[in-house]
Formats: structure tokens, C-alpha cells, sequence
């Protein structure tokens, strides 16, 4: 119901044949110019606030343009960007824009070497200048380099410390910046230690130059400048002269997939990307491993390298639960277990009364788990109607027996997104008033003040849809109670690796957990949190404990939701209503290999996400919190 902004998508292509070959082949130069376009576009839900792609020319003059790259903002920028490179072509005549010499030539965006991105700001911070990929500009093509990534650093302000105190100077202080410059810096170094090394060898001039082009190993570079990189990352590069990488972070929690054949390799954030672009079979694509990166050589030698030694694994859960496509292999099957795990405390929420209860889902991206609950709900019900024929006094006729036969588990489709607010609307009242009219309902899909309701949702984060908008247009069906499912756990805690939630006030879970602090008279719980997340801030990262943790820790899952549920009703709402989220095993028992759980447990798997809860708390305390109940920090502090 609430949509997240989060994280970003990469992709990237090499061509590993001239592009004579795939105009011969496929009926043009533009092949890998195509494939970039699909990878992108079926990445679309990984961002939407803008778009960019660079590219390399593999052959190319002294004086001539090798190395491009376009970038747009806004929902459309995908078809921005490739118009972009299609209006470079719009007055050359067709014998020649079919021609791939002529192409490889004097057409830009030409090229062998792609590399595109999707962006959803995690920082706040948009515009032009912000949008990837970014590009470092230098004399020698092997010292171009060109980086995008779907990542966000927790220690930005170490890696800053680091590079300035060798003398570097960075144009801007954003962690994208940062790496670039860090980067650009250990790729000059690579590129002087060949230069020496040609020297040594009696190499003169050009002999050099084509020499420090077949030799430069971009693994040399990872390995300077990833160590020192805290939180979860995919960085995918390019260098002018045509070498290309992608490096995933060690703990695994950003995703990366990989294709290679004899002509193309091909990487992306989400595997069935690959599967429908290329059209291979799951099993032909590979996850890169924690810590490793895939590396192409300029003469396009592929090879994987074990950059950075992995952590202990922590691929993000919520990839599996909501941002990744649906239509992977194994996210479909895992999504379908997370709602048939909910299937017994559904049960108990409704009094087991199949009969009179309606199953639905909301919003889109919930209707997987709402697959799996039926399966269980069908199940369930399966083994009950044998206990019932097995037991004779349950059925004495045939029509007894056709009545336990012919139950079925209700499903219908109640609620239909309706309209999408615009930003011109008025604030406040009228923002809020139209904001309870972005779904419409099925009216007539349930019995009037008979009926429950359950609707399960992937999410709930904020539950701001729910308060403005869902509760109130469900309740107009006017059914005995309603029943909010979550298929993921309570989401407690912010995320510092990629996924636009930061503030600790955002959580419906977390002022659930502080309204029943107040209301107990345990505030001191909260003044306790926050003292000891104060006496922390100077310590190093690893010493470091989440203390946000104490404040949930008093009361169990059921009372946090059950608070959250008078939090997001009015006094007008006429159903009963209840809300019923996953649990952690739960979680873990769908999605076994990716046990990342950090917005559900507050266990961050990096140093620096256990730092930055705290910061985020302490700036609750002292923004918010302290000026709501006229404490003093003072008297906090003493």
C-alpha cells in the first residue's frame, strides 16, 4: 500500500564480438544499444527518478570521441535517454546508419561497451548532477573511468577522511563522488605502475599505451578501495579504454547477476532481467558471490576475482519480499510461503469461520503471498473437509455431505487503484480528503455487518494509505471486521543501505512502541535509550550497540500491532479491525538464503548501520520527542 523509494538498478553489456557480427546475425549494429534498452526498462520499478548510460568505443582515432554518456531526470527518463542517442542519427542517410563501419566510425553511441542505471534517490538529494553513471575525465583512455551503482555507504565521512589526506580535492560530498575520486586515484596508480613496467621492459610511446591497455587489471583497483567500503553496494565501471567490471558488496546484500556466452556478457541487478532480455534459462544465469566481482579486459576476457574476503551473509529479505520482480524463480516461490505462513494466525483472527470471510489482496505487488495464502487457506480447509467425512455424526444425508463438498475459500478482488494524487493538489484537508479516494471498491463482494475482510498487503511501513485512504474505503463495504495482513515482519527499523527509509518517526511500529511507553508510564525507557546512544557517539563503529532495540523490547509483537491499529483508525470506523504481521521465523523459513533482517530485528549487518540508528534516534529524541513532551535534553543528559 505505501510505496518505497529504494534501490537503484544497474546494468551493463559487452559486446564480445565486432558489431559487424551482429548486424550479419541479428540485422543490426544496435544490438547491444537494444539489449542495454531492455535491461533497463524491465528494471523500471528499481527507479524512477531518473535514468543514465555511458559507453565505450573500443576503436577509435586519436582526436575522436570514444567514451559517451547521457542522463535525464524524471519517470520518463529511460525513453529520454535513448531518444537522446536516437536523435544523433536522425539526419544521416539509412545506407549509412546500416552500415556498422561507418557506424563503429563516426556515429556516437556506437560501441561495444554499455552500461546504464536507474535511480531512486536514498539521499534526497536530486537533479542532473546526481544521476549516474558518474565520469572522471582524463588525457589517457585507460585513466577514463565511468561508475554507477545501486548502493549508500554508511561511513561516507571515513572514506572522505581517507582520500583528502593523500591530497585529493572532491567537486561534491556525496558518496557516489567519494568513490568515483577514490577510484580514479588507485586507476591512475595501476596505470603508473604499467607505465614503469614498460619502461623497464624498453617499451617507447604508443608501445606503452597499447601495452597498459592489455595489462591493466581493474582487480588491482577493487582490492585499494573496497576494504574500506562499509555497507551494501553493487558498483558496476567502465574505463575509456574498454575495461569493465562489477563488484558486490561481502556481506551480499545488495543483488548483481551475471550472463556471459561467446558474444555478449551481460550484467544486471534482477536475474529474470536477464532471462527475458537474452532469453536463457534461469540456470544460465549466475549470482555473483559476496565480495566478488566480475571483470572484462579490454580484449573481452571474462573472469570473476575474489576482491574483498565475504562476511557473513546478509542478502536484504526485502529484496525477496517487495522490491525484486515477482517473476523470478525463486522470489515467486518464496513470496507464495510467506503468505501461506500466515495462514493459522489469519485463522485465529476470524474464529476459523471460512464461510463468512472474504479473502483479497492490496496493492499489486501483494498478490503473490495472496496466491500462497489461498493455498494454504485451500489446504487447511482440504484436511478439515476429510476430518468431517471421516466423522459420521458431522454428515448424516446428502445434503449434509454436499455442504462440507461444496465449501470454498471466499477470494475477491474489493479494492481497484482508482487514481494517482498529483502533486498540485492543496495540503492538508484537501490532500487528505482525495487521498481516501486513490482505491475505489467492489461494492457488493462481501455481506454487510456478516462478513470479515482479510487483505494482505507486502508491507507496512508507515501506514500512512492505510490511516488516509484503505481502512476508511474497506469499512464502506461495512464488513464485521477487518483484517490487515502484513507478509513481512514489523518493520522497526530504518535501512542505511539503499532504501529510501531513514527517519525513525516513519515507523507506524515505532510510535506504536513509544504511544505504549507514554501510556504504561515507562518513558524512562525512552530517556534510558537515549542517554546511552548519547554516551556511545564518540566510540569506534564496531563497539557500537542499537539501543533503539529497548524500546520495543517491553512488549510483544500482538500489543505493538494492536497499538498501531488504534493509531491508524478513526472514530468513525465501524469495523473491527485487526492487524496480523509475519514473524521473523516465518521470514526466514520463506526466504532461507537471504536472511538480511536488519528492518525487522535491528541486527545491522555493518558496523556503520548500528551507528546510524542511533544517530537517527537521537535526532528523534532532540527534534521531536523532547519538544512534544517539554523534557529538557538536560535533563536527559543528567
Amino acid at each position: 500500500m505505501e510505496y518505497l523509494k529504494h534501490e537503484c538498478g544497474v546494468a551493463m553489456i559487452r559486446l564480445l564480438k565486432p558489431l559487424e557480427y551482429y548486424h550479419q546475425k541479428y540485422g543490426s549494429w544496435m544490438y547491444g544499444l537494444n539489449k542495454l534498452y531492455l535491461l533497463m526498462e524491465k528494471q523500471h520499478n528499481r527507479g524512477q527518478e531518473g535514468a543514465g548510460l555511458a559507453c565505450v568505443k573500443l576503436e577509435a582515432n586519436a582526436g575522436e570521441e570514444y567514451m559517451f554518456r547521457e542522463r535525464a531526470v524524471g519517470t520518463d527518463a529511460i525513453t529520454e535517454i535513448f531518444a537522446a542517442v536516437h536523435h544523433h542519427y536522425r539526419n544521416i542517410p539509412k545506407e549509412k546508419i546500416h552500415n556498422p563501419c561507418f557506424a563503429k566510425e563516426k556515429l556516437p553511441f556506437a560501441a561495444e561497451l554499455y552500461m546504464g542505471h536507474l535511480r531512486y534517490s536514498t539521499t534526497g538529494k536530486s537533479g542532473i548532477s546526481y544521476i549516474h553513471p558518474f565520469l572522471r575525465r582524463n588525457n589517457w583512455r585507460a585513466r577514463n573511468l565511468a561508475i554507477c551503482g545501486n548502493f549508500n555507504l554508511t561511513n561516507v565521512d571515513e572514506v572522505f577522511r581517507e582520500i583528502t589526506s593523500i591530497g585529493q580535492h572532491p567537486r561534491l560530498y556525496g558518496d557516489a563522488y567519494i568513490m568515483l575520486e577514490q577510484m580514479g586515484h588507485r586507476l591512475d596508480r595501476e596505470v603508473e605502475r604499467l607505465y614503469r613496467q614498460c619502461e623497464e621492459e624498453g617499451l617507447r610511446n604508443m608501445e606503452i599505451t597499447h601495452a597498459i591497455e592489455d595489462q591493466i587489471d581493474l582487480s588491482n583497483v577493487l582490492k585499494k578501495c573496497t576494504p574500506l567500503w562499509d555497507g551494501g553496494f553493487v558498483i558496476c565501471g567502465i574505463t575509456g579504454s574498454g575495461e569493465a567490471f562489477c563488484v558486490r558488496d561481502p556481506w551480499g546484500i545488495r543483488p548483481a547477476f551475471y550472463y556471459i556466452d561467446e558474444e555478449v556478457a551481460v550484467m544486471a541487478s534482477e536475474r529474470p532481467v536477464i532471462q527475458t532480455t537474452m532469453n536463457v534459462a534461469a540456470s544460465d544465469v549466475k549470482e555473483l558471490n559476496p565480495g566478488e566481482s566480475l571483470l572484462v579486459s579490454k580484449s573481452g576476457q571474462t573472469r570473476t576475482a575474489q576482491i574483498v574476503q565475504p562476511k557473513a551473509l546478509k542478502a536484504c529479505s526485502f529484496e525477496r519480499i517487495y522490491f525484486s520482480r515477482g517473476s523470478d524463480v525463486d522470489i515467486y516461490k518464496e513470496r507464495k510461503r510467506l503468505g501461506e505462513n500466515l495462514v493459522h494466525p489469519i485463522l485465529k483472527a476470524i474464529d476459523y469461520d471460512l464461510n463468512h470471510t472474504v479473502f483479497s489482496f492490496i496493492p499489486n505487488t501483494a498478490e503473490v503471498a495472496y496466491f500462497g495464502l489461498q493455498e494454504g487457506l485451500n489446504n487447511y480447509l482440504n484436511k478439515k473437509k476429510k476430518e468431517w467425512i471421516a466423522d459420521c455424526d458431522t454428515w448424516k444425508d446428502e445434503e449434509s455431505l454436499e455442504r462440507i463438498l461444496s465449501m470454498r475459500v471466499r477470494t475477491e478482488k474489493v479494492a481497484i487503484k482508482d487514481i494517482k494524487l498529483r502533486t498540485f493538489i492543496a495540503e492538508g484537508n484537501s490532500r487528505n480528503d482525495l487521498a481516501a479516494h486513490v482505491y475505489d471498491i467492489t461494492y457488493g463482494s462481501i455481506t454487510p455487518g456478516v462478513d470479515n475482510l482479510v487483505v494482505i498487503d507486502d508491507s507496512i511501513v508507515r501506514g500512512t494509505t492505510l490511516k488516509q485512504s484503505i481502512i476508511s474505503i474497506l469499512d464502506r463495504l461495512e464488513p464485521k471486521k477487518i483484517v490487515i495482513v502484513s507478509s513481512s515482519p514489523q518493520v522497526r527499523y530504518p535501512d542505511y543501505y539503499g532504501i529510501d527509509m531513514s527517519r525513525m518517526n516513519e515507523f507506524i511500529a515505532f510510535k506504536a512502541a513509544v504511544a505504549l511507553l507514554e501510556e504504561r508510564g515507562m518513558t524512562m525507557v525512552i530517556r534510558n535509550a537515549y542517554k546511552k546512544a548519547k554516551q556511545q557517539q564518540l566510540k569506534p563503529d564496531h563497539e557500537i550497540v542499537n539501543y533503539v532495540k529497548e524500546i520495543y523490547a517491553p512488549f510483544t509483537d500482538e500489543e505493538i500491532s494492536a497499538r498501531m491499529v488504534s493509531l491508524l483508525t478513526s472514530e468513525t470506523t465501524k469495523a473491527k479491525v485487526e492487524i496480523v504481521y509475519q514473524t521473523l521465523d516465518g521470514l526466514h523459513a520463506a526466504c532461507p538464503n537471504h536472511p538480511g533482517d536488519w528492518y525487522f530485528s535491528g541486527d545491522y549487518p555493518t558496523p556503520g548501520g548500528a551507528r546510524m540508528v542511533n544517530n537517527a534516534f537521537i535526532s528523534f529524541m532532540e527534534e521531536e520527542y523532547l519538544n512534544r513532551t517539554g523534557q529538557l535534553i538536560m535533563t536527559i543528559d543528567n
